[in-house]
């Protein structure tokens, strides 16, 4: 037991040894950390631009620490509790040790870790009399009397300002009301004692001026100021600071980014009617700046689109008064939402249409491509290849590469389909539509063998979706078996290209005697001329499996080439694989 004693007594020594050995040698107040060593060498210039004693470590974590010091431990608190009052660093800084600091990279080639303790800027017995930036620690501008008084003289709305910008910072959880009951009192004391006042539960005036000026923060960061576009006839607060006016191309007024932020904006102004709010409704979402994932409501004469993914959230409005289409698109990084709901809500409070409507001509000799629309990319899937209608429900038969992790699958037209079915060897897959289609024409499945060297036709969208419509590409039956002699799979003497993938394979009768599959890669290359088929049996019995019947063919008379275009037009789908 002694022992053991001896053992603790010892720790416990050493251990209050080295603590005070730490306080010794100095204590830091930590301001800032950033990922990379590019932006933390940029901050702490920027700090040190305006306060003394500015150093830069990385830490064991591997992130990179902006710091102030070292000081004593009382002169770092003090330090600490002024220039957190004064807004001169961040209001969750706080104390660190020299034992998280790792090596130095700011001042380049400097060593402070070497130093002692240095005289704190600040001393306890000392107040800077004029501080750069805020308020003083005590705040002595207003007694408690003075402040209600100034108060009282406050709007209904600055009333339910200064209530929303401490639910922001975190410290009023109630109704918006204007009112300064006793969860607003205790609100503003917590915020008081958070910043360093003395806590009377009454904001003096600069106290107000600096939550409202923390509140209004992220739109000051990005420049938000009046806009006023007298071509597209709209006047709106915009982010100015972060986005630039580039051109137009009707409908559009485009923003470009005009920082490291990378935001962009549309205004969007053009006459039309309610057709055309419909047309562009579905236009924008077509588009790369409208991620997929998101609400959308088109509800009499306006709509909203949200969408979020691949880097990005955009928000969309347009609204149809008078015969004019007006509204406005933003698109922000992901990752700053508080930033980006602070914009968005105030593009949106500040709205406003005037008389005049974007000419239908602006930007007629910008760039033309098939994928573009206004100057704005269109949404391209992963991957496009072709199907066809194996029920009168719509189900569709197609290739699984059409299908396999797909974020969300799509016919041509935009509707939505699940993967009901799917047979990994044979490689094929049935989907299902999410609402009852009425196809113009259904798969007749001939359940008669096709004899060698017979005439097909393969209906697909060879260059997957480029042409708007389904091409036939012929050729005829080299044999009933696969390559390496295998059932369920036919040999077909047709030079097919990917997009035809998952096309339903003619015979002369208009009947569906296969699908064709996507050629075999994997360490061998086939000539262009060789493509394989899955055969009605195997099809047949995938769809049974999906709880499908296929029709079987009644007709076996020889249809003409326009009736068998007709036919495959109807029958043929577009299959988009989106990420």
């Amino acid at each position: 037991m002694t022992r053991v004693f001896t053992v603790i007594t010892f720790f416990l020594f050493f251990g209050l040894r080295a603590a005070f050995a730490q306080q010794d040698a100095g204590v830091w107040i930590q301001i800032e950390a950033q990922p990379s060593l590019r932006e933390a060498r940029e901050r702490a210039q920027a700090y040190a631009n305006a306060l003394p004693d500015v150093n830069g470590f990385r830490l064991n974590s591997g992130w990179y620490a902006i710091v102030i010091g070292p000081y004593i431990r009382d002169d770092a608190e003090q330090v600490l509790r002024v220039y957190r009052a004064e807004r001169q660093i961040p209001s969750d800084s706080f104390i660190a040790f020299s034992n998280a600091l790792a090596q130095q990279f700011w001042p380049v080639g400097a060593n402070i870790l070497e130093r002692g303790v240095i005289n704190a800027p600040v001393q306890p017995e000392q107040q800077p009399e004029q501080p750069a930036i805020g308020l003083s620690l005590q705040d002595a501008d207003e007694t408690r009397s003075e402040a209600l008084q100034g108060e009282r003289l406050l709007t209904a709305q600055e009333r339910k300002d200064l209530q929303t910008a401490l639910q922001a910072a975190g410290f009023y959880n109630s109704t918006i009301d204007g009112a300064f009951g006793q969860g607003t009192r205790r609100s503003m004391s917590d915020w008081q004692s958070f910043n360093g006042f003395e806590a009377t539960g009454v904001l003096t005036t600069l106290q107000r001026k600096t939550l409202m000026d923390d509140y209004n923060a992220p739109l000051i960061g990005v420049g938000l100021a009046r806009y006023s576009d007298v071509q597209a006839g709209i006047e709106l607060d915009m982010p100015l600071g972060v986005i630039a006016f580039d051109r137009y191309e009707a409908p559009f007024a485009h923003f470009k980014p005009a920082s490291d932020l990378d935001a962009q904006a549309l205004l969007i102004s053009q006459e039309g009617s309610p057709a055309t709010l419909r047309a562009l409704y579905q236009v924008m979402q077509s588009l790369e700046i409208v991620p997929l994932d998101g609400k959308r409501a088109l509800r009499g004469n306006s709509f909203t689109i949200e969408g979020r993914g691949q880097g990005i959230t955009s928000h969309t409005q347009a609204a149809l008064k008078d015969g004019k289409i007006k509204g406005f698109t933003l698109v922000w990084p992901e990752g700053d939402e508080a930033r980006r709901a602070r914009v968005l809500a105030a593009m949106r409070a500040s709205f406003t249409p005037t008389d005049a409507v974007l000419d239908a001509s602006a930007g007629a000799e910008a760039e033309q491509r098939i994928d573009l629309v206004s100057g704005l990319q269109v949404r391209k899937p992963r991957l496009s290849r072709s199907g066809f209608y194996a029920d009168s429900n719509g189900t569709v038969l197609t290739v699984s590469e059409a299908s396999d992790s797909c974020n969300r699958i799509t016919l041509d037209g935009g509707l939505e389909v699940q993967v009901a079915w799917q047979d990994a060897d044979l490689g094929v897959s049935v989907l299902r539509p999410s609402q009852t289609l009425a196809p113009i024409s259904v798969a007749e499945f001939q359940s008669d063998q096709p004899r060698i060297q017979s005439q097909v036709a393969v209906s697909g969208f060879s260059y997957e979706g480029a042409l708007g419509a389904p091409t036939l590409t012929f050729g005829e039956i080299a044999d009933l078996r696969g390559l390496n002699g295998e059932d369920g799979v036919k040999r077909l003497a047709l030079a097919a290209q990917p997009g035809d993938a998952g096309g339903p394979v003619f015979d002369d009768s208009g009947n569906v005697v296969g699908m064709l599959l996507p050629t075999p890669s994997e360490g061998r290359t086939l000539p262009d001329s060789v493509s394989l088929a899955a055969n009605v049996d195997r099809l047949t019995e995938v769809l049974n499996k999906a709880g499908v019947s296929g029709q079987t063919a009644q007709n076996s008379t020889q249809i003409s080439p326009n009736e068998l275009s007709r036919r495959a037009s109807g029958m043929t789908v577009l299959v988009h694989c989106w990420d």
